[in-house]
């Protein structure tokens, strides 16, 4: 009969964390946390692309082509995003602020809703106007996947568990 395991993995904020501890009672604890981190990156990479794509399908209003891009700029942006320890623990994938994207750094979050929108000089002159977003193109991009991108994670979560726990029974 087979030992039970030195910790439970639940899926929960709270299971990642009894793995995190469990990772860093190993001997070689910074490259088990670091193949873990690369792992769950790997999952998430499919929803990210995703997020991508839906960004780059926001229309263009006859932006100038002088400057950056700013759909590219801000699909330059999306990654996935892996903490483990500390404050927050956990895998998503997030759209980082771009700071030299014109002098627009929240872009990604402008972008994304609908009313409000941002303002922005007509051809760098005057008058301004309010140019509006794709509504939910970064929230939207993940419907439908949410269930296979958090049961990618929580395989690799998994084969860690396993792979600490073959190393404790040996």
């Amino acid at each position: 009969m087979a030992a039970d395991p030195p910790f439970e993995l639940q899926c929960t904020h709270e299971g990642l964390d009894s793995l995190v501890r469990a990772i860093r009672q190993e001997a070689d604890a910074k490259a088990l946390r670091k193949e873990l981190a690369k792992n769950m990156r790997g999952a998430l990479r499919p929803a990210a692309a995703l997020a991508k794509s839906g960004i780059m399908a926001m229309s263009s209003a006859g932006m100038s082509t002088s400057s950056p891009g700013l759909r590219a700029g801000i699909a330059k942006k999306i990654r996935p995003e892996v903490k483990l320890g500390g404050r927050w623990s956990g895998a998503r994938v997030k759209a980082f602020k771009t700071p030299g994207l014109r002098g627009f750094p929240n872009a990604p979050k402008r972008t994304n809703r609908r009313s409000g929108g941002w303002r922005t000089l007509t051809y760098g002159r005057e008058p301004w106007r309010t140019q509006d977003g794709k509504r939910g193109w970064f929230d939207h991009s993940f419907d439908g996947v949410e269930n296979e991108a958090r049961q990618a994670v929580l395989d690799a979560m998994d084969d860690m568990a396993r792979r600490i726990v073959s190393r404790v029974r040996n």
